[in-house]
């Protein structure tokens, strides 16, 4: 039996916008019927605070204590606990919060001389009253665990990217980074003289410029229904992919899209930009400049086109500043040439001056760019040496320049295409600069979901035939939308021979064999047809399968994908030809889960 007061739940602090509404529990044990008292620290008594809950409409910041008694005199008093008022903005505060922190205030960047006070503020609305840990770099600073980090007399090490997590035991939550500079506010280039070149690290006053993530959106139109066909865009694509991944990026690459499809896919690119994010746009195709304004020609348009054919790329760049991007870069190989003067153009407002944009131009105004067939391969010769410099850690307009000076000197295109970059860069920003991961918020989480979803390939499948022989069938992507299916026989039986295997799909594969010719040149527009046998150039030389289907246009699916495995052999004792046939339904893979359609 109970003899004593036990309080077994205490009250919680809170911090609340004001005049929200808050409910302070206590919850106690004891002999008979227990009473209780609330006590705010300014009054004696709080008015109608006698029940174990207490309810108010929090005006100011206050603390509160509850006594709890029973009819033998006996009493305890609950912990203080505080509710905070926060007399801030709360209009982003949802109708149904049940307390999880919500940032109302998130740090702003700075920049402090040395020697002087560094201060940074955030506040969060929570029940219970959130928990704060600040980070600087992504490290943790053990001490600074406050909604105000103080820092007196900041040094050069104090400079740098921070951010703090706020979290309760409902959920975390991240600010905004933010970049503080300590010292000189111009940036220092630091050069490392290498062995057989130099390499210009950037820093800003020692402090490493960073990104909260990156994310490429690379687009390739080639196979036109009403325009001459191009060669390079599946090569560009899929070399120029591959290196955004060695660089970091999470990386969606696509053939061949329709107007419909080009928006469906720079929609979802634009939803997966956020604050601080590192944004990059390339596409390779047929294009053209018109009233200053640039326009990328999808697979689809008629002939002859109109802008409402195609899509504009300074659309695409003013969404991306919308999303306020640390970095934005927009790649463009194709034509800015224009034949049909009567179109209108497009009407966009101007873009605001928020700084830190690139565009990049395969050729200057009223020109065209150019591909290059070399031997076993065709490539545009603005991404030919994109590739080149690309990797190199330098500022981003300065690695456009290097692409600029070697297109220059290229005898196949000297007078004929010249590369034009345009930024406002405020800031020495790197296509190389490292990902800070410290943290994981929402938008994190999505793009995290989102670029698996779209890059995510079928599992391997283990397939054993009536007579005993076993099939692997295994998958590898060239593109987002463009998957290669692989049979290889693994095991035969004795009583089997000459086994083979083919396979089909439904429905039924879109076949983009592409195949190059011997050294030529030849701009955007003059393609004189499709080639074949591209697949052996893009794909792994040391795969050596029975059979290789090439599933196309993934964006299109609407339904699943069911692979017809066909295998033949003959059968040694009556030497007699038999085919057996197996399925097997890999969903909708890559791209297709995506429903651009």
């Amino acid at each position: 039996m109970i003899t004593e007061i036990v309080i077994v739940r205490h009250p919680v602090s809170v911090c609340v916008p004001v005049n929200h509404k808050v409910t302070l529990r206590v919850r106690a044990e004891g002999k008979g019927i227990l009473s209780y008292q609330w006590f705010s620290e300014d009054e004696k008594e709080v008015p109608g605070g006698t029940q174990s809950d207490l309810t108010i409409r929090a005006s100011k910041t206050q603390r509160y204590v509850c006594r709890v008694n029973d009819h033998f005199h006996n009493y305890v008093f609950s912990e203080w606990v505080k509710v905070k008022v926060l007399d801030i903005d709360k209009s982003g505060l949802p109708v149904d919060w049940q307390g999880e922190p919500h940032i109302a205030i998130n740090p702003k960047p700075e920049t402090v001389q040395l020697g002087t006070k560094l201060s940074l503020r955030c506040a969060a609305f929570g029940i219970p009253t959130p928990h704060y840990q600040w980070y600087r770099n992504g490290q943790p600073l053990l001490d600074k665990t406050s909604d105000i980090l103080q820092i007196d007399g900041a040094t050069a090490e104090d400079g740098g990217s921070y951010l703090c997590s706020i979290s309760n035991i409902l959920e975390e939550r991240w600010t905004e980074p933010v970049d503080i500079n300590v010292g000189k506010s111009q940036t220092e280039l630091v050069k490392i003289q290498t062995l057989d070149t130099k390499q210009e690290i950037i820093t800003t006053n020692g402090s490493t410029i960073s990104a909260t993530d990156k994310v490429a959106l690379l687009i390739g139109n080639l196979n036109y229904n009403s325009h001459p066909g191009l060669m390079a865009p599946v090569m560009d694509v899929h070399e120029l992919g591959n290196l955004l991944q060695q660089l970091g990026f999470r990386v969606v690459s696509l053939l061949d899209l329709t107007r419909q499809e080009m928006m469906a896919a720079i929609d979802k690119f634009i939803q997966l930009l956020d604050r601080g994010v590192y944004g990059l746009f390339y596409y390779a195709g047929h294009g053209y400049e018109h009233a200053g304004r640039n326009y990328l020609v999808a697979v689809d348009a008629p002939q002859p086109y109109q802008t409402k054919n195609c899509v504009c790329v300074q659309r695409v760049m003013s969404q991306m500043q919308e999303r306020q991007t640390a970095m934005s870069v927009i790649l463009l190989d194709t034509c800015r040439k224009w034949y049909n003067q009567g179109c209108i153009p497009s009407v966009i407002k101007a873009l605001r001056p928020n700084g830190n944009t690139v565009y990049g131009y395969a050729t200057c105004e009223d020109a065209e760019a150019y591909e290059v067939q070399d031997g076993g391969k065709s490539t545009g010769i603005f991404t030919k040496y994109l590739n080149k410099h690309i990797l190199q850690e330098a500022k981003v307009t300065h690695v456009l320049e290097r692409v600029s000076e070697d297109v220059g000197k290229d005898p196949l295109v000297t007078g004929k295409q010249a590369v034009e970059i345009k930024h406002t860069m405020k800031e020495p920003r790197s296509l190389k600069d490292k990902v800070r991961t410290a943290g994981h918020t929402r938008e994190l989480h999505l793009r995290d979901v989102c670029w698996r979803q779209a890059n995510e390939l079928p599992r391997k499948k283990q397939l054993t035939f009536p007579c005993g022989v076993k099939v692997e069938v295994s998958f590898s992507a060239l593109f987002s939308n463009v998957l290669v299916a692989f049979a290889t026989i693994k095991a035969t039986p004795d009583q089997t021979q000459d086994c083979t295997v083919t396979l089909s799909s439904n429905p039924v594969s879109i076949y983009v064999m592409l195949k190059q010719s011997a050294k030529q040149e030849i701009h955007r527009s003059e393609r004189p047809g499709r080639s074949e046998d591209m697949d052996s150039l893009l794909l792994n030389e040391t795969l050596n399968p029975d059979c290789t289907l090439r599933l196309c246009s993934l964006q299109k699916l609407k339904e699943s994908v069911v692979l017809k495995v066909d295998l033949h052999y003959t059968h040694k004792d009556s030497n007699v030809r038999h085919t057996e046939s197996r399925q097997v339904d890999i969903g909708k893979p890559l791209v297709a889960s995506c429903k651009l359609y």
